[in-house]
């Protein structure tokens, strides 16, 4: 089966579907037009010219660019995590945070996949480990963004309940388990929402993407298994390794709560 293309036509029409959506906005006073617009015309050009970048690197069939394509990812994966949390680290603290952890899970679950599961030789071919890697930073990336805003706003507004807590002798960890156990949990939420409705809500978009470039539904549906299954095993493991760390930052080596390692970002 062909793919059918889309020309500039077909693409304009469906913007003017996004043109007509910011002007009800706008007309509802919901003060979001300007930024629907900017996120809209973002896509457009970041994916225009993520589609020659790849047609670049799928040409060159190294190791080091899809290396370095890897690299250049993951620090932006690490900047976006924290990029719209209120109470941050400081010192640079939340970045290396959120980028370790991403590294760590995403790094160690696409290669263990690319490795002994897809087999390509060699195992480091653009076409599948840029798009898998990609695909499991991306979410990854969100897991650790909730996670550790959790982490950071609760422990900011329930300050006086954990000291409480230490000054009742509860070691760092009992006083702010709670909080940890439930960053985590906030973090896995997007995934498991996600595992809990493909098939039955919503077809997910690998799998759909697939299926419209005419592979066959029993092939794309095994793909996107492995792709949902991989983004879950990651965004626990960064969510785990986010928390801990993280969590363990907030407190000096006599068990003292430092919220001044805290910054408000929107003061």
């Amino acid at each position: 089966m062909s793919v059918i293309s889309l020309s500039v036509l077909d693409l304009s029409l469906v913007a003017g579907l996004v043109v007509a959506s910011a002007g009800l906005s706008y007309w509802q006073k919901l003060a979001i037009s300007k930024r629907y617009l900017i996120a809209a015309t973002r896509t457009v050009v970041q994916l225009s010219l993520i589609g020659l970048v790849l047609k670049f690197l799928f040409a060159q069939q190294s190791v080091y660019w899809v290396v370095g394509w890897a690299v250049v990812i993951l620090l932006i994966a690490g900047r976006e995590a924290i990029a719209r949390q209120q109470y941050k680290f400081l010192s640079g603290w939340s970045y290396s945070l959120s980028t370790l952890s991403i590294f760590v899970s995403s790094f160690s679950v696409s290669i263990f996949v690319l490795l002994a599961v897809i087999q390509q030789t060699p195992w480091y071919q653009p076409q599948y480990a840029i798009p898998i890697l990609s695909m499991v930073i991306g979410n990854t990336m969100t897991a650790v963004a909730l996670a550790l805003d959790q982490l950071t706003t609760q422990t900011w507004q329930h300050q006086a309940v954990i000291e409480n807590r230490l000054a009742l002798g509860e070691g760092w960890q009992e006083a702010i388990g709670d909080i940890k156990r439930q960053s985590i949990r906030v973090g896995m939420i997007p995934i498991i929402n996600a595992m809990a409705a493909a098939g039955l809500v919503n077809l997910p978009g690998m799998m759909t993407g697939q299926i419209l470039s005419g592979t066959p539904p029993t092939e794309a549906v095994k793909y996107q298994i492995l792709i949902m299954l991989m983004i879950a095993s990651g965004a626990a493991i960064a969510s785990i390794i986010a928390i801990s760390l993280g969590a363990r930052h907030l407190f000096d080596e006599r068990h003292r709560l430092r919220v001044d390692r805290l910054r408000d970002s929107l003061r």
